[in-house]
């Protein structure tokens, strides 16, 4: 999308939601314009006016969770995320970003956790077995970090090469 259609989403709901129309969706549509423009603050804002709207939208937490997550505010976005999943126990992306944000944390134990459980969710999931591969190598287990490696490279993920290079002295082992 160009900068002038950009522009023109923000400013339709922004009067949208300005004339009264409470619709939560709204202010997740412009969270979802605000990320493409790369402004992680006004997601969060935006986010959170519809999940204060409806409470109980788990999409609207996850969103405030990955925005925090792009920011480096680890503690935060794992609570938006644990509030997304505790609202839907099902959505994969937000499995997928909790997990992230507590292998950063240095949590490895609970980001294989995590991402076990979206795996037997989501068994196709590519870049769900590229970060078990990752947080299995990090926790020295290099068998299981190789097989989740080449799962999702067989699934069609693209791996780092870097990843691939430091996988290497362990095939076979």
């Amino acid at each position: 999308m160009q900068q002038g259609k950009f522009d023109e989403a923000i400013e339709a709901f922004e009067n949208s939601i300005q004339e009264g129309v409470r619709m939560f969706e709204a202010f997740v549509n412009l969270g979802y314009i605000y990320f493409k423009e790369g402004d992680l603050e006004k997601v969060i804002q935006a986010n959170s006016r519809a999940v204060e709207i409806e409470p109980r939208y788990a999409r609207g937490y996850s969103n405030i969770g990955f925005a925090y997550l792009q920011m480096g505010k680890t503690d935060e976005a794992i609570e938006a995320l644990e509030k997304a999943l505790e609202l839907n126990p099902e959505i994969v992306q937000a499995m997928c970003n909790l997990a992230n944000a507590y292998l950063q944390k240095g949590d490895i134990e609970k980001s294989i956790e995590v991402n076990s459980r979206m795996l037997a969710l989501a068994p196709e999931f590519g870049l769900g077995h590229n970060n078990l591969a990752n947080a299995f190598f990090m926790k020295g287990e290099y068998k299981e970090a190789v097989r989740h490696c080449d799962k999702a490279r067989a699934l069609g993920f693209e791996v780092h090469p870097e990843f691939l290079r430091l996988l290497e002295p362990h095939r076979g082992t």
